[in-house]
């Protein structure tokens, strides 16, 4: 006797979910993240304020980016991941998203490590995210009080540094202008 074949999630499953569901499809499963720490937040904010402002509205920066926090996109039929941070060059992208999904691969991914999610965010959807052709993964571990910045090269990520307190650094795609890793962690306490 044969098993019945398991119906792999899509857009649709997550589609159909309460509003404000923080459900992501991840090859094909529902997956379902707990509410983030305020920590998590402060580095959301603040990143999206360091990198948006030059970026995104040009302040002091080159502009062409669109950042968008904590935004669907799908990847592939069974891959509707929500990352953190998401940014893409305009050129790409010319006109803001007003629907969800968004259906264009970021040029950016940034994670935020979550204690509950350490894995997912550190395995599972970086592998994700190189098969889609994301040319450029961040991660945040305000845990570790550490920026680690990712380039994909030939197949793989290449490990671009590592940045804590009291480091301000070029990092790529945003080289055009200065972050200063250490704001976007709490003050010790």
């Amino acid at each position: 006797m044969s098993t019945p074949a398991r119906r792999l999630a899509t857009w649709e499953d997550v589609a159909s979910l309460p509003e404000g569901d923080r459900t992501e499809v991840l090859g094909g499963e529902l997956w379902t993240a707990p509410s983030p720490l305020p920590r998590h937040g402060r580095v959301q904010g603040t990143l999206s304020h360091q990198v948006g402002g030059p970026f995104d509205f040009g302040r002091e920066g080159p502009g062409g980016w669109w950042i968008i926090v904590e935004v669907d996109v799908e990847l592939s039929r069974h891959d509707v991941l929500r990352p953190d941070l998401s940014g893409w060059r305009r050129e790409r992208l010319p006109a803001f998203p007003e629907d969800r999904p968004i259906r264009v691969v970021p040029d950016w991914v940034c994670e935020v490590i979550s204690p509950s999610s350490v894995r997912v965010d550190k395995i599972v959807k970086p592998r994700i995210y190189l098969a889609a052709g994301v040319p450029f993964l961040w991660t945040v571990d305000p845990e570790e009080r550490l920026l680690e910045a990712y380039e994909s090269r030939d197949g793989a990520w290449l490990r671009l540094g590592a940045w804590g307190d009291g480091d301000v650094a070029r990092i790529a795609p945003f080289d055009a202008v200065e972050l200063d890793v250490g704001l976007l962690f709490p003050p010790p306490a």
